[in-house]
């Protein structure tokens, strides 16, 4: 199966490595992808355990899981990455989500920041 992400690459080389193992991932653009793919899957378990402790929603994993199940995705687009590479500390990814619900086209536009906690890669919010 090719990735959700987009990457071009069969998910088992690519987000599914994520999926496994939140250390595989080197770089702020990596987790924003491999969250998308979470979404794609309704992965509320990855969505939570890459989302960091300080703006993780728990009480909310249910209805995210629940309602990313109940569209059908099209299609990821990344618009632009600031830092986020392997040395930095923190980094933003701009992004299009494409989905389908109530019969029509919708999308998800945001600049997500995401920081380093614990030498982890975190999703931490929507940037500034």
């Amino acid at each position: 199966m090719n990735c959700p992400c987009g990457s071009n690459n069969f998910y088992v080389q690519c987000c599914e490595r994520a999926h496994k193992d939140l250390s595989k991932v080197t770089t702020a653009e990596q987790l924003m992808r491999s969250r998308y793919s979470a979404f794609v899957l309704g992965n509320g378990n990855y969505l939570m355990d890459s989302h960091h402790s300080n703006t993780r929603p728990l009480k909310e994993k249910k209805s995210i899981e629940s309602w990313a199940k109940s569209v059908s995705w099209i299609r990821l687009e990344i618009l632009n990455t600031e830092k986020g590479g392997i040395i930095d500390q923190k980094g933003t990814v701009t992004f299009n989500a494409y989905f389908f619900e109530n019969g029509k086209v919708e999308v998800i536009h945001e600049k997500s920041g995401f920081v380093k906690e614990n030498g982890l890669w975190m999703y931490l919010g929507l940037a500034e």
